[in-house]
This record gives C-alpha cells, structure tokens and sequence, in this order.
C-alpha cells in the first residue's frame, strides 16, 4: 500500500488518499469519534458563513462532503483537490458538485476569483506552506477571506501529552479494522505531531500576505480554525 512520508513528495501524497478514497470519510468519522461531523465541520461552516451567491473554493475538498454544506447555504462552490481518486468517489456520491483536480501550489483558478478559499485536513500535507498560502491570496478577490481547519496542538500539556500518544498509536490501530489502507494513517499521525502549532501558524499566514489573522481552538486545541483576510 501507498503511505507518504514527512517529505510530503506531492506524487506520493496524492496516491496515498487515492488509495483511501473509498473509506476515508468513515475512517475519519470513527478516528474523531464523531467531533468531526458533530462540533469541528460545524464551527468551520459558521466561519465560512455562506449565503447565496457567494463564490467559495473548498481547497483539498476530498470526496466533496465539506461542500455540499456550502452548496445547501446558496453559495457557488468549486471542489478541488489534487487526488483523482477522491475526486470520482466525490463525483459518485454527489454529482450535483463541481470537482476540479488542482495542487495546492499551482492553483488552476484566475486572480481574484473567489470571497472565500477554505481548506480543512490538507495545509500539513503540502509540501511548501507557504507557497500555499500564497495561491491562496492570490485566487481570493480583496477583501475577502480565507478559513483554515487543521490538527493543532492542545493548550494543556498533559492532554497534548496523551493526544499525541492517542494519534501516534490508537488511530493506525483504528485504521487497520476500518481503512483499506491503515498505512497511510501511520503517515496522517505522524504529520500531526509534526505540524505547527496555532501561532507559528498564525504568522505563517501572514507572512504569505494575509491580514487581521486570528484562530480559535476546538476540542482545547485538539484542531483549531484560522481565520483571515485579504487586504482590500
């Protein structure tokens, strides 16, 4: 089986989640316990805040279940994401949606194009932050605004302590019974204890050109969403 590594090599990164296409939102949903769809999707669509006519690029969209919240408020949402096999599991199960295969670092869209771009689960998985980050803006008309949900670091040590232990050990136990690819949930653990806390984030996305950052922790930062603008 296909697993990626910290060097986050965007060919082996893409075919890791093609290979977990199939069962990764299950997988997800019994990793989280259910914090994913129950509390953490849910704050990130009230920061998203969409309404009708709004333009939203749902960045690392996966099989497309983020966006068909967007869709259901009004919004014009365009799915991307750079695995093809999350790409036809999405367009298999929600045909009403606009799937696009893009990379986070060389988006395929014009300057300027949408009010908002969000990304959940995915910013630790490229492999140039913050050139990222940069696509970002520069797809975002002025004035808009960019959301983030990503893994982070809990505020209380000793429950940081024992969430790593739970990442590093319990979730590729879960993957094995759940997934089609328990090896790939190796890699997704180790990413998160890598990843950068909320803010060195924070500054990261303000060096790449945004403004008026600001993050608010989940779960006692078990994830936390960014928020940002972009200048008008």
């Amino acid at each position: 089986m296909t697993r990626a590594d910290l060097t986050k090599n965007p060919h082996d990164v893409a075919a890791m989640f093609d290979n977990v296409a199939e069962g990764y939102d299950r997988t997800n949903a019994v990793a989280t316990m259910g914090l994913e769809k129950l509390y953490w999707r849910p704050a990130t669509l009230d920061a998203i805040a969409p309404r009708k006519g709004m333009k939203i690029l749902d960045l690392a969209a996966g099989t497309g279940a983020s966006s068909v919240k967007l869709r259901e408020a009004g919004a014009d949402v365009v799915s991307c994401d750079f695995s093809v096999g999350m790409l036809r599991v999405g367009k298999r199960r929600h045909p009403e949606l606009d799937l696009i295969a893009g990379d986070a670092l060389r988006l395929p869209f014009a300057d300027g194009t949408f009010d908002v771009v969000t990304i959940s689960w995915a910013l630790r998985n490229v492999n140039d932050v913050t050139v990222a980050l940069a696509e970002m803006l520069r797809v975002t008309r002025p004035g808009g605004r960019l959301v983030v949900l990503e893994q982070s670091h809990p505020t209380w040590k000793p429950f940081r302590v024992a969430y790593l232990e739970y990442m590093m050990r319990a979730v590729p136990a879960v993957a094995k019974v759940v997934s089609t690819n328990p090896e790939a949930y190796e890699y997704l653990a180790e990413s998160t204890r890598a990843w950068l806390p909320q803010e060195p984030l924070a500054r990261a996305i303000e060096g790449a050109g945004w403004t008026r950052v600001q993050w608010r922790n989940l779960s006692g930062g078990l994830v936390a969403i960014h928020r940002a603008v972009r200048r008008p």
